[in-house]
């Protein structure tokens, strides 16, 4: 491809118009003067979410240090240009990916990049001083240069997936001009990108009714376009772009240049406001607070980045969600053997179901499950996932998950464990229509798969032959497929109970479960399959993915106990290969089995950026391995915050079961549950106060509260709730449908009222809050 694409400067006259146009409510605003710096004057949410905004002092320079922006569609990231006075948004979007599929997804089925906007200023910067407001999710402050500033706001609207950009030069940048750079439409993963590969052609630039374009055709057909304009009211200005993307029919330049035109029509007040609403009520429907404002601070802001990243009727997310860097890697498309998993299962707890694609794109692409298996199989009931493939589910070329013990890969087991996060999010609101609808008739579809290739040996057991434990080794009896085909078993056998289904495989399903075989054992805990051990060290956990996410083996019962710790310390022995969804996963392995300070230990190691082979937490909470970005390992960190503070699992609800001794203090509301229950409470001095269950659905509920002596249970008008014992400060009872139960130290009138606990020192802000000290 000629590098014409990459050299296009697209620019343009802006348009002057009234006073009124612009309107007032959204004038650039310089930092001091956000609420943020004065947290009285808002709620407790509003409070906690301005206290972990981001802020830069320093220029970011990449993907790995800029300030985000987006909306699960529209991705945007700010910094600095080529050259010292140009500031550059880069632009993104999860819709746009090539579609040649006769190649394998991750470059048939590519993410394409697109290009960026520059903002280019009469002189050199020399300072800035900017916030992500993750309150509004606006991006605010001001550029310094040598020849004045520019005061600016920057969002991408929360449902017209436009950029606005707000801004006021001051004397002497009046001059600051706008441009678009068109990339490559290349994919930019090399790894078996065949030699026939093209990319595609270069762009058509063009001006539409005042709006400016950049038409990005696909040799496949469709394409892809970003449309931008400008108006000015005085000193004033407002930029709007959008790109917008089509397949097979060529209609996306139309769609980019109407969607900008609308938005420049619109009363950028009334705009501002419906996106400024929206991101508030999101903040409002859970709270978490500790005294650790860093721990805290990181929690909130991969809030901020789950939702500008991914919605229900999003595409599923990315490897680097719809930030697509600039100089990209080869992590072109969904990773579904670990990363999508790892980064949804936040949604769950956070009380935040209106984010989980990952059901929405199964419920709609369910048919493209076929294409992962081998054409041998291919019999209408069998289904696997093979990776890396696109947010339709289809995997490109002829890739497929392989056939165990012939031609096998490390993906057999991908399919089942990404419905176990369809499960998660079914079990935490029991919507029966993602049951019947989604887990069960795809579940079934997938421990098919494994049926097909489950023998008898002559000790009785079923057995699975020769595949592949992720990015670690072949086993025959491999415990990563052995865990998954247990719990997809058992799942299948309980839903097809809960939906009066008589399926015919229910006696498959009841024998699979009774003669799989054990996991093979050796004096270190469960190996990695029948004569394979764990013998160096492995960043997957894929070998104890039976006791997370899966918790097959349960802390609760004493005789799991032995094994779930003999397997767990023979691989956090090994550290030396870890990346940062280990120190998640162990950070919620050592919560889930009672240890909250090793737990803690885990978290904070991850979240104070140390580097370990090669992979680290970046400034503004992205995440590097190597020279390749992802987004999983944070958004799984804060799962892990989760942990310490809330569990749910084997029909029991855990209040502040792992916090750890060096926090007194914790507070939390909204926080959801399997069973549908919504969890507040309160914990100050290193014990429980109080804690506020609500029922969704009506479902009988165990519950550990945590509460030393004496309590009181009653709803919330004061009257008594029945209730039993059943054990050390845990107790039983059954609230119906949308009552609340209240539990309290005998005799006490807590305050009910959620709050930002007391923090425990200085914490560190994430951006790049400070210029480096002078030497």
């Amino acid at each position: 491809m000629a590098e014409i694409s990459r050299r296009t400067l697209l620019r343009g006259t802006s348009a002057a118009l009234g006073a009124a146009t612009l309107g007032t409510a959204w004038s650039a605003a310089s930092p001091v003067a956000w609420a943020s710096d004065n947290p009285a004057d808002g709620t407790v949410y509003e409070d906690i979410a301005r206290d972990a905004d981001m802020r830069w002092r320093r220029m970011p320079d990449s993907w790995q240090n800029g300030p985000f922006l987006g909306n699960g569609f529209l991705g945007v990231q700010v910094y600095r240009g080529a050259q010292g006075n140009v500031l550059k948004f880069m632009l993104s979007h999860s819709y746009v990916q090539d579609q040649r599929d006769q190649w394998e997804g991750a470059v048939g089925l590519s993410r394409l990049p697109i290009g960026y906007l520059t903002l280019t200023l009469a002189g050199p910067v020399t300072d800035v001083d900017w916030r992500l407001d993750l309150w509004n999710a606006e991006l605010t402050g001001t550029v310094t240069t040598t020849r004045g500033s520019v005061s600016f706001s920057a969002l991408v609207h929360n449902s017209r997936s436009v950029l606005l950009v707000s801004m006021t030069p001051s004397i002497g940048e009046e001059t600051a001009e706008w441009a678009f750079h068109p990339l490559a439409s290349y994919t930019t993963r090399t790894i078996r990108r065949p030699p026939e590969y093209v990319g595609n052609p270069d762009p058509t630039i063009g001006l539409a009714d005042s709006v400016h374009y950049a038409e990005q055709p696909m040799l496949a057909g469709g394409g892809y376009t970003t449309a931008w304009a400008e108006k000015r009211s005085g000193t004033q200005r407002m930029l709007v772009a959008t790109v917008a993307y089509s397949f097979p029919r060529a209609t996306s330049t139309d769609e980019a240049v109407r969607g900008v035109q609308q938005a420049m029509n619109a009363n950028p007040d009334a705009l501002v406001r419906t996106h400024r609403n929206w991101w508030n009520r999101y903040y409002t429907r859970s709270l978490v607070s500790v005294p650790d404002k860093h721990v805290q601070r990181f929690y909130w802001s991969q809030l901020y980045k789950m939702a500008s990243a991914t919605r229900a009727d999003a595409p599923v997310l990315a490897i680097w969600g719809p930030w697509f860097p600039e100089k990209g890697n080869s992590w072109t498309a969904v990773w579904w053997n670990t990363n999508v998993q790892a980064a949804y299962q936040l949604i769950n707890g956070s009380n935040h179901l209106e984010l989980d694609s990952v059901t929405t794109t199964f419920r709609r692409y369910e048919h493209n499950l076929e294409l992962s298996v081998e054409p041998e199989y291919r019999d209408g009931e069998t289904y696997a996932l093979s990776h890396p493939g696109d947010r339709m589910l289809r995997p490109g070329g002829t890739r497929t998950v392989g056939i165990p013990g012939q031609q096998f890969t490390d993906q057999t087991g991908n399919l089942i464990w990404a419905l176990h996060n369809v499960w998660l999010s079914y079990r935490h609101s029991l919507d029966q229509q993602v049951l019947r609808d989604v887990l069960f008739p795809i579940l079934r579809k997938a421990v098919n798969f494994y049926a097909h290739f489950l023998t008898d040996g002559s000790d009785g057991r079923l057995h699975l032959p020769m595949t592949r434990s992720p990015e670690y080794a072949d086993a025959a009896d491999c415990t990563y497929d052995l865990a998954l085909i247990r719990w997809g078993c058992a799942t299948l056998i309980d839903s097809a109970q809960q939906l009066r289904i008589a399926d015919p495989r229910l006696d498959q399903w009841r024998d699979i479960l009774d003669r799989l075989v054990p996991y093979h054992q050796s004096a270190d805990g469960v190996m990695i399959g029948n004569g394979v051990p764990l013998a160096e060290s492995h960043r997957h956990y894929s070998h104890l993915l039976w006791l997370y996410p899966l918790q097959e083996k349960r802390w609760d019962r004493p005789d799991d106990r032995e094994i779930m710790r003999r397997t767990f310390d023979h691989w956090r022995s090994m550290q030396n290969r870890w990346h940062g969804y280990s120190y998640a996963a162990a950070s919620s392995m050592a919560s889930v089995m009672d240890s909250p300070e090793e737990a803690l230990d885990f978290l904070t190691f991850f979240l104070d950026g140390n580097i370990v082979d090669s992979t680290q937490l970046t400034p503004n909470t992205m995440y590097r391995e190597g020279s390749n970005f992802a987004i999983e390992s944070p958004l799984a960190a804060a799962q892990s915050v989760l942990d310490m503070l809330v569990q749910s699992s084997g029909g029991v609800v855990k209040v502040f079961p792992a916090v750890s001794g060096r926090w007194p203090d914790a507070s939390i509301a909204g926080l959801r549950t399997q069973g549908a229950f919504l969890v507040d409470a309160s914990r100050s001095d290193g014990r429980t106060d109080w804690v506020r269950i609500h029922s969704e659905a009506g479902q009988p509920l165990l519950l550990q509260h945590g509460i030393d002596g004496d309590i009181d249970v009653r709803d919330e008008r004061d009257r008594p709730v029945p209730w039993r014992a059943q054990g050390r400060a845990t107790i039983s009872l059954q609230l119906p449908v949308g009552a609340s139960a209240v539990i309290t130290r005998r005799g006490s009138s807590p305050d009910l009222t959620p709050r930002n606990v007391a923090p425990l020192g200085d914490a560190p802000v994430f951006g790049l809050p400070q210029p480096p000290a002078s030497r």
